[in-house]
């Protein structure tokens, strides 16, 4: 039989027990949504920090490639990225092995041959 719950036996510490599990699960959630949403900017403020502490100075200057490097290169990386896989015959073969018998995995010897004989 399903009872209902009296209100008078949980008492206010019950409510306060509850208010207080779903505050602290609350600040929670909004704390990690918070921080995540944070993180891509903490994350750079600390790189440039330690870029900035090394002195790094970087200088951009563009080279001119001409055409015939840039196929031989393409050629290169092609024939490199082609060449990384084995050629496979695609036969699959099964081949079966004898095993011998093991009284080990037999399932007979795990049956309890015991049968109670009652005379009716």
């Amino acid at each position: 039989m399903i009872s209902v719950i009296d209100m008078s036996k949980i008492g206010s510490e019950g409510f306060t027990i509850a208010l207080v599990g779903y505050a602290i699960v609350f600040i929670a959630l909004v704390s990690l949504v918070i921080v995540f949403s944070n993180l891509p900017k903490i994350l750079s403020i600390k790189f440039k920090k330690s870029a900035a502490d090394k002195h790094i100075v970087t200088t951009s200057t563009t080279t001119q490639i001409s055409g015939e490097v840039n196929a031989a290169i393409a050629t290169a990386l092609h024939l490199y990225f082609n060449n990384l896989h084995d050629e496979e015959s695609n036969i699959v073969t099964i081949k079966k092995e004898s095993k011998l018998y093991s009284p080990w995995s037999s399932k007979i010897y795990g049956i309890n041959n015991r049968v109670n004989k009652r005379t009716w």
